[in-house]
């Protein structure tokens, strides 16, 4: 889709993408502020959300910005009150990560999601206590932990966890049927 937006950028907007970007250097606004960045392009030059994002990004990454790695992104996640969760966020991944060599694990900068063909399951601190793990199950099983909910990611449903020991058959029978429904 990026390449789509930047491709058709010039016809658009009268601007390629690098003449954006050389445009947002001289502006006098932080190219590594995304928010101010989009925020000035849609204000002072009635630029679209999806050229917003695609000028944002080119102008953080030629002012040196790079994205975080996965591992970065977990950390982030799990640092101060949270990080007594990151033990749960470990068995969660480990047991994902058993269902087959073809599952990607990406990062975000709230929750981190399991990818096949599409999104079957991510997981988000979702309070200092408490782990959620989303799961999009368009045939859900019968299951007492699980609940219906619109997060983390495009979960259909969510569990509960607060301890290692959360992370047991149950839920590996539940990972492993989002993970079967979404081949």
């Amino acid at each position: 889709m990026v390449s789509a937006v930047t491709d058709s950028m010039a016809g658009r907007t009268d601007r390629t993408l690098q003449e954006w970007v050389a445009l947002v250097a001289t502006s006098g606004v932080d190219p590594l502020d995304q928010n101010a960045v989009r925020r000035w392009l849609r204000e002072v030059h009635d630029v679209k959300q999806n050229s917003q994002w695609a000028i944002a990004d080119a102008a953080a990454r030629d002012a040196g910005w790079v994205w975080p790695t996965v591992e970065e992104y977990v950390d982030a996640q799990y640092t101060g009150a949270k990080a007594a969760l990151r033990p749960i966020f470990d068995a969660v991944r480990e047991a994902v990560l058993a269902l087959g060599d073809d599952v990607v694990v990406e990062g975000r900068g709230t929750y981190v999601p399991f990818v096949r063909r599409r999104q079957f399951a991510a997981v988000a601190a979702a309070t200092a206590t408490r782990i959620d793990l989303g799961l999009r199950l368009p045939d859900p099983p019968a299951g007492d932990r699980l609940q219906q909910t619109t997060a983390p990611g495009s979960a259909t449903h969510r569990v509960q966890l607060f301890s290692v020991a959360d992370v047991d058959d149950e839920v590996r029978s539940l990972l492993r049927a989002a993970y079967g429904q979404n081949g």
